[in-house]
Parts: C-alpha cells; structure tokens; sequence
C-alpha cells in the first residue's frame, strides 16, 4: 500500500474529526492507531490484520510512554502551577496597576496598562487564554465603566492576551522545542524581542486609535502623585524578580529552563505566603487546576508524539519535501505558502493543535531549506498567536466575549480587533525578513 496516499488520507481524517468537534487528543491517536494498523497489515502485499496488532500496540506505547517521561516536559506542570500560583497571591495583576497608576495620564492609558499588564501575566504564566481570561476580567469591565470605546476596551485585551504565546515562558515554545527536538532555552529568548515589538505595536495602535478618535479614550480626572507611582512599582516587585529569574537565570546559563521554573514556583509561593495574599486554600485550588490543565496538555502530546511517529512510518513527509524541491520554489514563496497555511488554520483550530498536526510536515520541508529552526519557531509561534484574534473562531476574542456577556456584541469585539490584526502582521513580516531579530539575544548566549 501507498504510504504517502495513507499519509495524506490521515491528515484529512485528523481535519475532518475536529470539523464535527472531536477533541484533538482523541482524533490524532484513533487516527494514528487506524493508519499504523493499516501500514502494518499490508506491509507483506497482502491484509494480515493479526501480524499487525504487536507492532501497532508497541508503536502506540512506546512513543507515547517516552513523551511522557520526557524531562523537557516536566516544565509545563511547574510553568502552568506558576501561572496559577502567582494570579491567585496577587503578583501578575500588580504589573497592570503599576502601569495603570504610570499611564493614567496618558490618552488610552488605561487600554495601554491592560496591554502592559498581559505581557507582565505572560512573563510569568505562558498561556495566551489564561491571560486574556484573566486580564478581560480585571481591564476590560473597567473600562467599559470608564466609558471606553467598546470595541478598544475589548480588542486591546483580547490582542494583548496572545502576548502569552510569545514571550517567556511559553507552552507553545515548550511543546515545539520537544517536537523538533530544539533547545528550549534558546525558544524562550529568541521570543524575548518579538514579544517586546509586539506589544509596542499594540500600544502604537491605541495612541493611533485614540488621537484619531479622543472620545474613543475619555481623559483621566483622577488625581496621581509620584509618590503614587513609586509605591505601584515597588508593589510589582515579585512579577519583575521572578521575569528576571527565569530569563536572567537561562541567558546566564545559570539554570536551565526547568530549574527556572521549580525556582519561580518556589519563590512564588514564599513571597505569597510572606504578603499574606496566598492562603493553604488558594494554593490548594492553584494545584487542583494545574493538574487539570497539565493533564489535558499532557494527553495532546502523547497523541501528537504517536502521530507524529505514524507520519514517519507513511514516508509522507520526505514525498512533500522532495515534491516542493522540484517544484523548485523560492525561500520566500514558500514562507508566504506555510504563513497562509497557518493563518488559514489559524481561524479555526486552537494553537496546539495546529502545531502538533503541521509540524510533522513542516520540520522536514524547512529543514530542506536550510531554515534556522529557532527563527521558526517564532514565526510559527507568531503565526499560531495571530490566529487566536483571526475571525471566525478566535479563540481569545470568545474568551473576552465570555467576560463582558452582551455588553459587546461579538461582531464588536472583532471590529476592534481588525487594528490589532494590522500590527500583527507588519510584526510577522519584520521578522520573516529579519532572523537577527529573533537569534540576536540566543545567539549572543
């Protein structure tokens, strides 16, 4: 049997499963178990279904036992516990006081600060929908009491939310630097000034937005003095220490990124106790939901590994390459062909999920071409945090739809998002055409 026709056939059967809502852990390994069966039984010419049960079992545990046991991924338990661990003892919401109390002044400073304060969630949580979850909750309905412009009390959270994706640490760096068997280190801090650009970008579109539109920001008439602001930020000290302990930590080769994490998740838990703002119950609570999330983490990538795996059994992956080699297409014609494949998935899948269903393919294509797989990542990594605010299904604009109820309507929410959307990809072409951008700070290690 033709293993690339089976290949093919797997992927459409993967899209076609997750088109009528099967969960994509679920698709991945019932599709990977039904074509490795299928490859195994006819490996002799002719369909010996019984020959193929040992070798499909074997393939199936193996590589999803290996997965598991993998020391790299034991950084996503203690990264997601950090997250919850750090919201709930009040550190990641100081960092968007802070700029709050610093920008009041400012025209849009309020949406600014939310912007802010979702790059400060994401140095210390790595999850784009935790933080526009949890950010929506805290910016987005004070802004609307504030009277904001709808659309940009909305839109700039819900952009702001998928900084998560890029600057450390990231699930999204740690599950692509496993696959392609890259450092994760060297993910993290090639993420560091694509991260930062982005969020200048975003805070360039609301002073944009809000000095074509001043009614669209009213003014602050508050009253903040300098001794205010440097109380906000000696409040935000623990967010800061611990963003500096896991990127000063990693670029000092200190500790990996692993140990960085079990540090931070340590030092969260004594400065929270010490601010008597962590209590047994909410750390309690924060563990309960780490292993929730992990969990469900976990289970992708085990399905992902076992897919991946198949993938390798059809050849399907060296017919692409040689395929596209022929077709003798230039650098960036196939950037711009992988970008729209991305971005076309993008409006409807989840991140993990088109990572662990492309990235079997498109590791070998890159790789073909001589592309640096750090620089990669971060283009997928942007590429999959652009989808997350990509109509019809971006995933953090339903998050903040969720928060703010029929306040906004959805349509809303998207019109807003269009600005950010702009940003986004003036973003993703400086740095397809500039990798300096993304290695200078790995490479400088």
């Amino acid at each position: 049997m033709d293993g690339t026709l089976v290949g093919l056939v797997a992927f459409g059967s993967v899209i076609g499963l997750l088109a009528i809502r099967v969960p994509i852990a679920f698709a991945l390994a019932l599709v990977a178990a039904v074509g490795s069966f299928v490859m195994f039984a006819f490996r002799t010419g002719d369909f010996t279904p019984l020959r193929a049960i040992r070798p499909t079992t074997s393939m199936v545990f193996s590589n999803s036992f290996d997965l598991i046991h993998s020391y790299d991924l034991s950084m996503i338990p203690l990264f997601v516990a950090l997250g919850h661990i750090a919201y709930r003892a009040d550190i990641t919401t100081k960092i968007y006081h802070a700029a709050r109390v610093w920008l009041a002044r400012v025209p849009g400073g309020v949406a600014m600060a939310s912007v802010v304060g979702c790059g400060g969630f994401s140095a210390i949580t790595g999850s784009s929908i935790a933080c526009a979850s949890t950010m929506g909750r805290i910016c987005s309905p004070e802004m609307l009491r504030m009277g904001y412009d709808k659309r940009l009390a909305t839109a700039s959270v819900a952009a702001g939310g998928t900084l998560g994706s890029l600057i450390p640490p990231s699930v999204l760096f740690i599950i692509y630097g496993i696959f392609t068997e890259t450092s994760i280190s060297a993910l993290f801090l090639a993420g560091i000034l694509p991260g930062l650009i982005s969020l200048l970008g975003f805070i360039l579109v609301i002073y944009l937005w809000v000095w074509r539109d001043p009614s669209a920001a009213p003014a602050f008439t508050g009253t903040i003095t300098g001794r205010d602001k440097v109380q906000a930020a000696i409040d935000a000290w623990p967010a800061v220490a611990l963003f500096a302990i896991i990127v000063g930590g990693i670029y000092g080769g200190i500790f990996t990124a692993t140990e960085a994490a079990a540090i931070c998740v340590s030092a969260a838990v004594v400065i929270g106790f010490l601010q008597r703002k962590l209590t047994l119950k909410a750390l309690w609570e924060s563990l309960r939901e780490t292993c929730i999330q992990t969990a469900s983490i976990f289970l992708i990538a085990a399905a992902a590994k076992i897919f991946v795996a198949f993938i390798a059994l059809t050849g399907v992956a060296p017919a692409i390459v040689n395929a596209v080699t022929d077709a003798q297409l230039s650098p960036v014609v196939l950037l711009i062909a992988i970008a729209a494949i991305y971005l076309l998935l993008g409006m409807f899948l989840d991140p993990i999920g088109i990572m662990v269903l492309t990235l079997p393919l498109m590791i070998p294509l890159v790789e073909g071409y001589g592309f640096d797989l750090i620089w990669f990542g971060v283009v997928v990594i942007k590429l999959l945090e652009i989808g997350l605010i990509t109509p019809p299904v971006g995933l953090n604009v339903f998050v903040i739809s969720g928060v703010v109820g029929r306040e906004v309507p959805i349509d809303r929410i998207f019109a807003g998002i269009l600005r950010f959307l702009t940003i986004d990809v003036l973003v993703l072409i400086l740095i397809m055409s500039f990798p300096i951008i993304s290695l200078l700070i790995p490479g400088s290690m």
